[in-house]
This record gives structure tokens, sequence and C-alpha cells, in this order.
């Protein structure tokens, strides 16, 4: 290495660690803490002194590609960038805590050397995507509109009251043990698409989970999707069924609405355009359209003794016409 390039690690501790090889060699401790400043670049805040050898300022710029290992701890590989040298990887020891709309907070646990411990929160900033293998991804912003992909390995799940839930396995160094690790996305479930079914974030930034899944099968108290997530060190995809039970019912504003139910509890609606025509089986056919007026391939069939309230008003409206089908949709007149 030439004289001059400094090379940097992270301790056990989270602290950074700085040395230089050759005729000038040295390797030091340096006591402080990170941040995350603009286009995430990792900046290291120098509390202690620094040592007369070492030509540093007190905030240390890291900047490189953010990547996840498979402890899900968070790894930055540094770029050839002022003293830094190409390549060198700082991995941080700590926890992610939370997924929010545009944000991954990871927790840092760090020692000083008085034995003081303190746990302070590092946060990326970027959008949460699902991959073509519908495992989930982190884009982390950069300057000139670049990202770094970080992606999760593990398959993720969706509880009782359909909340997205990823899990991870966590070893506890004081324990000698792995304990599991979850993370909750705060989110809705949409269906835009037919063979994909999206849980959103934040719709105005795009982050939203977009997975590639079977046809939708849509019947009268429940609508189901199945899909698999490929991982890494599975030979074959993970399977999950997604059954969202509730019930259907037509509005005048929304047009046809599902209400997705746990015991009492509403969850959230699924509302669709459709083309609605008769049988001849005393049923309604329904060809589900979304809100772009896009059709989703997927066909709904009812009893006309199901519709109530509304549906009634519409079930004549069927009747009365002479088309062979009347199209349903948000602010329909009828």
């Amino acid at each position: 290495m030439a004289t001059g390039k400094l090379r940097y690690e992270v301790d056990p501790h989270n602290r950074l660690v700085v040395s230089r090889t050759g005729l000038e060699k040295f390797r030091r401790v340096l006591e402080g803490r990170f941040s995350i400043a603009a286009g995430n670049t990792l900046t290291y805040h120098i509390k202690s002194p620094i040592p007369a050898d070492i030509k540093l300022p007190h905030q240390v710029k890291l900047k490189g590609a953010w990547s996840l290992t498979e402890e899900h701890q968070l790894r930055l590989t540094l770029d050839k960038w002022g003293r830094q040298t190409f390549g060198d990887q700082l991995t941080l020891q700590g926890e992610i805590i939370a997924g929010q709309k545009n944000s991954l907070l990871f927790a840092v646990t760090s020692r000083a050397k008085d034995g003081r411990q303190s746990v302070y929160i590092l946060e990326l900033s970027g959008s949460w995507q699902a991959d073509i293998r519908n495992r989930l991804t982190f884009k982390a912003n950069k300057e000139r509109a670049s990202y770094d992909l970080l992606t999760f390995e593990a398959a993720w799940q969706v509880d009782e009251n359909y909340k997205l839930i990823y899990r991870y396995k966590k070893e506890d160094l004081l324990r000698k043990r792995k304990r599991i690790q979850a993370i909750a996305f705060q989110g809705h479930w949409d269906i835009r698409d037919k063979a994909r079914l999206s849980y959103v974030l934040d719709k105005n930034s795009g982050s939203s989970f977009d997975f590639k899944t079977s046809l939708g099968i849509f019947k009268d108290n429940y609508i189901k999707y199945e899909l698999g997530i490929g991982l890494a060190q599975r030979v074959r995809p993970v399977r999950r069924r997604i059954i969202f039970s509730g019930k259907w019912q037509v509005n005048k504003n929304a047009g046809l609405v599902f209400s997705v139910e746990q015991g009492s509890k509403k969850i959230q609606e699924f509302a669709f355009g459709a083309e609605a025509k008769l049988t001849d089986k005393a049923t309604v056919l329904f060809n589900l359209r979304n809100s772009l007026d896009k059709g989703i391939g997927a066909e709904l069939e009812l009893s006309r003794a199901a519709f109530k309230g509304n549906g009634q008003a519409f079930l004549r409206l069927i009747k009365s016409r002479q088309e062979s089908a009347v199209f349903l949709g948000a602010g329909w007149g009828w």
C-alpha cells in the first residue's frame, strides 16, 4: 500500500479503526459514532483526540456501496476516494429494527474505552421493492439518481391481520444461540394487474412490493393468490398462499367492493370496476377491472340473492337493460 493511504475497518464495538502499513505503519481505534449523511454517505464523528501521527478531520466521510450480509448486518464496501483504499469493507454490528415506508432503521450498539455502552439509530433512505424472485429488497439512494440494492434472503410471511412480516435468524453472541428477529411493514394490499399482487408502503414514492403470482381466484367470500419466493439457499421456491376472507358489495361511489375481514374487524377494502351480465343460473358474472379501467384477467360469479342495499338497485339496472353487459365503476350513475 502506498505511503499516506489509510485502511479502515470497524471493530466489534462499532468503532472506526484506521491503520497504515509500510515504513510508517500504525493501527488506531478512534472513539466516536457513525451517522448517515446525504446520499446515504456513512460519516464517522471522532470524539477522542486524534493522534498526532494521523492526519484526519474530526468527521470522516466514507463512500461506497451498501449491502446486507448473511447475518443481516449492514456492510459498506469502500470506493477509491480521497484517503480511502478501494475494496475495504466496513461491517456494522447491529439489528434492523424497522422498515419504514422510505427508510431502513438499523440499531447500532457501541462501547467506549471505559466500558459504557450506547445505542443509536442509523437511517438509510430509499424505497422498498420486490425483485423478480419475490424477495424483499431495499434500494438505498445515492447521488446522481443511482442506488445500492440490499436483498433480504429469508422468506417473508403474512400474519393473521394481513400485515407483511419479515423474520430472520440472529446470532446472540452473549447467550451463544440464535434468536428470531422480526420486521413488520405498515402498508396495504392492492390488486392492479393480473398475476400480480402488491403490498404498498408509500404510493407517492413508489415504495411497494409488487409480487408475481398465479392468477387470482375470486369467490363469493374470499380472494386467493399463490406465489413462490426464490431464495439463494433453497433449490425450490418457498410457497406462499395468501387468502383474503371477507364479503362483496356493490357501492354507488366505489364500484364493486370486497371488504377484507378478520373476525368482526375490517382490515381494508379492494375496489374494482367490472363488466357485469346476468347468467341463466340466477347469478351475475363480473369481469373485474382495475382503477385504470384495465381488465385484470379475473372473473367473479355471485348469486343474485347476495345483493343487498345498493346491490339491489344495480341488479334492477342490469335486468332493465337490453345490452349483453353493464359496466360498473366509480361514479357510475344508477
